[in-house]
Formats: structure tokens, sequence, C-alpha cells
């Protein structure tokens, strides 16, 4: 048995490395609690809108990324979200639905009673087809609006997210210079997207809000982002808009946001236009960042309203630029979607005849054909009847003829032969001549007269070709009767 001093001595040590091993354990506890990210990782960001929108490049943006992956149906994405001050971090769920309305019962995993708090909706839009803008965003929200009404949250709950989105609306302040907006106070105590209120809160008196601002609460908080402005110059080219136009196109979208108390962006990822504000804004909604930017509505491709800021008032500034529409035409009236000019082309359709009926038109065709005279053989690759003229057309031959007497022989020589085997290479001149005289033949009476020296002329030409052509045959007749007495 040890002695009792060495006892204690060992209790005491064992005491000691006890406490020393809590005291590590506390530290390091202490520094992880310090070191772990306070912020949210249940926070999570639908994004809804019709296909090539640019969804998914927007979310790439986001990310940091240069190359969007697409998929179908429902895509999930996150985005790493940091701060640099007080060294947290937090991962943010993004949900992409597929444009194709026959996917929105996908809805039901990306949104649900439980995450509805913790959940902002994007609506997206693009500029390259303004004409749908609108109508995009109108059918979308629709849609959000019918699968929030299936979820099963309790009427209370409800009441109080609605609650909060009007408090919102109504403490917006605009960020003075060097300052951050009202609604970054409170991060890291509460959400805010849905911030609760607090005993100051209650004091303050709040301004009532308008008729048509968040006249349509859902309870959840909505940023509409209209993608691809850069179009905007080729719409000023391509389709005549003008400034009236576009001011048209905004002053609508800007009433739509007002409604659900949406905030408004115009992005252009290509050339990279207010991609990192929409950021900032983004995360200052979802965990209470700090925002220093106010509202921009001056350049066209490049708006900002922030949710809070807007009213009636201010959008009817935009009515002064319109000269040729009014404020409350209706949207697709002004904002036409162009025709095609270009006709689809199409291939021909070729319809077979059927073939007795082929051949029937054939017999007929055939049985209108002339058939073959009884004079002299047909001469190979002319016609089998030739035209004789009349009394009448020789007779005139006789009276017309310049050659006289000699105009029968020369008639007569210009007969084809009757084999073409035999034909010499002056025949295509004894055609020619052939076809002078037929001219002069077949000459109308109350055609122009020949003058005086044109007939001389005329007239030597065919003397000297008949001339030729009787030396031709004499010449010919001599080589025959050569060869004939030597055979």
């Amino acid at each position: 048995m040890a002695p009792i001093g060495e006892r204690n001595d060992r209790m005491g040590s064992a005491t000691a490395t006890e406490d020393s091993q809590n005291l590590w354990a506390n530290i390091l506890s202490e520094v992880q609690s310090q070191s772990a990210s306070k912020l949210s990782t249940s926070r999570s960001l639908l994004v809804l809108g019709d296909n090539e929108t640019g969804k998914t490049t927007l979310i790439a943006k986001l990310q940091g990324t240069d190359e969007p992956k697409k998929g179908s149906g429902l895509e999930y994405y996150y985005i790493d979200v940091k701060d640099e001050y007080r060294d947290e971090q937090a991962t943010l769920n993004v949900w992409c639905l597929d444009g194709d309305a026959s996917h929105t019962g996908l809805l039901r995993f990306a949104l649900t009673e439980d995450n509805f708090a913790d959940t902002l909706v994007l609506l997206v839009a693009t500029m390259t087809h303004p004409w749908s803008i609108l109508e995009s965003l109108e059918k979308w929200v629709t849609i959000l609006r019918d699968h929030l009404d299936r979820l099963k949250i309790p009427p209370q709950d409800r009441q109080e997210y609605e609650q909060s989105l009007v408090r919102f609306i109504q403490e917006y302040t605009e960020p003075e210079e060097g300052q951050p907006t009202s609604h970054s106070a409170h991060r890291g105590e509460m959400n805010p997207l849905h911030p609760t209120t607090s005993g100051s809160d209650e004091e303050r008196a709040l301004l009532p809000l308008g008729e048509t601002i968040l006249s349509q609460n859902l309870g959840i908080p909505i940023i509409v982002v209209i993608t691809k402005s850069d179009a905007i110059s080729s719409l000023e080219r391509e389709h005549d808009y003008k400034e009236e136009h576009f001011d048209f196109i905004q002053q609508h979208v800007r009433k739509f946001c007002l409604k659900y108390g949406a905030a408004l962006f115009y992005t252009s990822v290509k050339e990279d236009r207010n991609c990192d504000l929409f950021y900032k804004y983004l995360i200052h909604r979802i965990y209470g960042f700090p925002f220093l930017s106010t509202a921009y509505v001056v350049e066209k491709d490049m708006v900002f309203v922030p949710a809070g800021w807007d009213n009636e008032k201010k959008i009817s500034i935009l009515y002064e630029n319109m000269r040729n529409m009014k404020p409350e035409d209706a949207f697709e009236d002004v904002i036409v979607k162009p025709v095609l000019r270009k006709p689809v082309q199409r291939d021909t359709e070729l319809f077979v005849e059927e073939e007795q009926l082929f051949l029937a038109k054939l017999q007929v065709l055939l049985s209108k054909q002339p058939t073959a005279g009884s004079g002299s053989p047909a001469v190979e690759g002319t016609p089998s009847r030739q035209h004789r003229p009349g009394p009448a057309a020789r007779q005139d031959r006789a009276m017309i003829s310049p050659l006289g007497t000699s105009t029968p022989r020369a008639m007569k020589s210009l007969q084809r032969p009757a084999d073409a085997s035999k034909v010499t290479p002056g025949a295509a001149n004894e055609g020619m001549l052939a076809n002078f005289f037929n001219s002069l033949l077949h000459k109308k009476p109350g055609a122009t007269m020949t003058t005086g020296k044109d007939k001389a002329a005329m007239t030597k030409d065919a003397v000297a070709e008949l001339e030729r052509m009787k030396l031709e045959k004499k010449t010919e007749t001599n080589s025959n009767d050569t060869s004939a007495s030597g055979s």
C-alpha cells in the first residue's frame, strides 16, 4: 500500500492533468465557436424565368465562374458568401427552375414550409425580347402565387411574413454618403428577410403605404432582374426603338415591382453592367450586409431601384419623354412583337399523275402531230412536210426576183439533197441564200421598199453567190465523172 503522501501527489497530478485538458477543450471550443460562421447556412435563392433569359449565366457570374453549367428541370447551385471584416462565411443555396412550365411541379422541392422564411425569389426576364417582358413576369409571379397558396403555412405566420415586408418598405431610408442603410444594423441578430419588430420600432411613427405599393403582398421578398441590357443598342438599330420606348418599358416594369414590393435591376453579364451591385444588394437583403448605394435611373441600361425607394410620383418623371404613346396604353399595343421578314422556306410538293391518265394525254398529243407527206422522201434531221408556196407566192416570186430567168435554176440548186451525208460545206451558204429569197417572197405589201442602191447591192451579192455555187457544182461533177471512168 502506497504512503498517504504519495497517493495525494498522484491525485493532485491527475487533477492538474484533467484541469489542463478541460482548459484546452474550453479554449478550442471557444475558438471554434468564434471562428465558426455566424451567417445562416439555410438561406436560399429561388430563380424563376423563361428559357434563354440568361439565368444560369447570371448565377455563374455571381459564383465568379465563366462557364455556366446548364441542366434541365430543377437545377441546384451554390454561392460562397464571405465577410472579410468578421471572418465569417456561408453557402447560399440557389435553386433554378427550368423555363418550361411543365416543370413547375418541382417547386415543392425548392420552396417549402420549412425554408419559406429563409428564401428570396428572383424573377428574370430579358431585354432581347422586350415585347415579352411583362407577360413573362406576370406568368411567373402567378406560378409563384399558386405554389405559395398550396403551402401549409399557418395563417398567423403568413401574416407575420406579410407585415415584415410592409415594415421593410416603410422603414427604407436612402443611405447617406459613407453610411449604410437602416436595414443593415440588425445583421446577425435577426433574419433580414423577415425582421421582427423591436420596442424602438413600435415607438416610431411609420408612414402608410400608397395604394399601389405592395398591393399584392406574397409575404416573400422578390427581386426583378432584366438581363442582357446591352441589347438596347441593337433594338435601336434594328427595330427603330426610341428613348420613349425604353421609358415606356421601364415605367411598366417599375409599376409591377411596386405592386409586389420588389427591387429592380437591369444587368448585362456581357458588358459587366450592374453585376457587382446586384451581388452586394443580394447579400444585403439575405444576410444584412451593409449597403451604401442609392437608386439609379439615369442610364436606360443600368437601372437600379431598391425595394422601398420607388413610388408613383418618381415613376411619373418618365412620362415627360413620351410623345407618341401614353403611360396608360397597353404594353402589348406599344411594344409589338416584330413580324418575321423572311418567310419560312418549304419544299415544293410534287404530285405524281396517274399512269393511265398520263398515257391518255400523251395519246392526244401524238394524234395532233402532222403526218408525213406523199412527196419526196423526208431528209434526215428535217421536218417531213415542207412549206410549199402557193400560186400567188410563186407569181410574186417571179415578179420580184432580181435575178430574172436564172431564178428557177438558182432555186432548184438551193434544194437540199435527199441524202444528208452528201451535204457539202457550202450548204450553210445555200441555206442563207434560201432565207434571203424567202424573206423577199414573204415580204408584206405595206413594208417599206428597199432603195435602188440597196437593191443593186443585194442583187450583186446574190449573183456572185450563185456563180460561186455553179462553179462548185461543176467541179464536183467533173470529179465524179473522173472517178467513175477510172473505176
